[in-house]
């Protein structure tokens, strides 16, 4: 056995104190409320560019930053908005969303944390998000009861914003209701005269909460006609696509909405490997319109999502915080809408 041998400790030069707000008004020749002012963007006091300057520049060669608990204790409450990290994966539309929010959010003074809590659902992750007492709280998805949202605002956040199917009684709702998405899916698929159509149920844990309305929604176009509807359990790997296609005919199906862009791209490799002619044989729609899918041939059919863009929810958000005994608003804002392609 080889023996590592220890390294001995080197000896570490004597720590710098850490500079104080005193320090930088020193360098910049202004006042310590100057300092203030300067790094925390107060609008209220007019300061001159090169003051502005010269403190940004002092601060800069002590490396000092703000501390962000005396800010908090100085307002009243903290600028921190927590966003909670997705429990399933969103994919690349609602990563751009979320990049936008975050942007926005920022520009308003506020610092975005996303909290990654795995094992933790519902009032207990309500309850772990509490303990970093967050001015609002952005809760993708749905799991948060009435006792998480008590416990939550005791702790002193001012906004709670849900963004999913259903609302929580005195958070603020973001309602994105995917029976449209399925909705306009279908109704497209029935007006191309297709009657036999599939939808495919991605099976990865937790998307659930986006297939099932979007199943619902095709069937809703449906109703009242002769098609039928047909699931398709359809897990994310090319083996599983390569089976499904292998049996395709055997299905009789001539039409499929294929629960997003991904899966839909997945299982028309395959199909095409199998020879199934598209659209010929068997239309196929996606959603969310990502590029990729315009670069395929046949060019992708798809439903284009239109979300709520980041600058007015975060405009939602410190308007909550700035006015937090005001009603809790409700807003719709998922959009859906079919782009026609080649593939359908």
């Amino acid at each position: 056995m080889v023996q590592i041998p220890k390294q001995s400790a080197p000896s570490s030069p004597a720590q710098r104190p850490v500079p104080t707000s005193a320090d930088v008004a020193r360098l910049a020749g202004v006042s310590r409320a100057t300092v203030s002012y300067v790094l925390n963007n107060t609008s209220a006091v007019r300061i001159s560019e090169p003051t502005r300057r010269r403190v940004h520049e002092a601060a800069k060669e002590l490396g000092y930053v703000p501390h962000a608990a005396a800010r908090s204790l100085r307002a009243g409450h903290s600028r921190m908005v927590l966003m909670p990290a997705p429990t399933v994966p969103v994919g690349p539309l609602y990563s751009q969303f979320f990049n936008e929010l975050q942007w926005a959010l920022s520009r308003l003074d506020y610092t975005v944390v996303q909290y990654g809590g795995l094992g933790l659902h519902g009032d207990e992750a309500a309850r772990a998000w509490a303990e970093l007492r967050p001015v609002a709280v952005l809760v993708p998805g749905s799991g948060l009861g009435p006792e998480g949202l008590a416990v939550l605002k005791r702790a002193g956040a001012r906004a709670v914003v849900t963004l999913g199917p259903e609302r929580v009684e005195g958070a603020h709702a973001l309602l994105m209701d995917h029976d449209r998405v399925g909705h306009s899916a279908g109704a497209h698929l029935l007006a191309r005269g297709r009657r036999r159509i599939g939808v495919v149920m991605p099976g990865e844990s937790g998307l659930e909460i986006f297939s099932r309305p979007r199943l619902d929604g095709v069937r809703r176009a449906l109703r009242g006609s002769e098609a039928s509807v047909t699931e398709l359990p359809l897990a994310y790997a090319e083996e599983d696509a390569a089976r499904l296609a292998a049996r395709w005919r055997t299905l009789g199906l001539d039409g499929v909405f294929a629960y997003n862009d991904e899966y839909a791209m997945l299982l028309m490799r395959a199909l095409q490997d199998e020879g199934v002619g598209i659209p010929d044989e068997t239309a196929v729609v996606g959603a969310d319109d990502l590029m990729l899918g315009r670069l395929l041939r046949p060019r992708l059919s798809t439903v284009h999502i239109e979300l709520p863009s980041g600058r007015d929810l975060a405009e939602l958000v410190d308007r909550a915080v700035r006015r937090p005994g005001a009603a809790p608003e409700t807003h719709e804002v998922l959009g859906a809408r079919v782009v026609h392609r080649d593939s359908s």
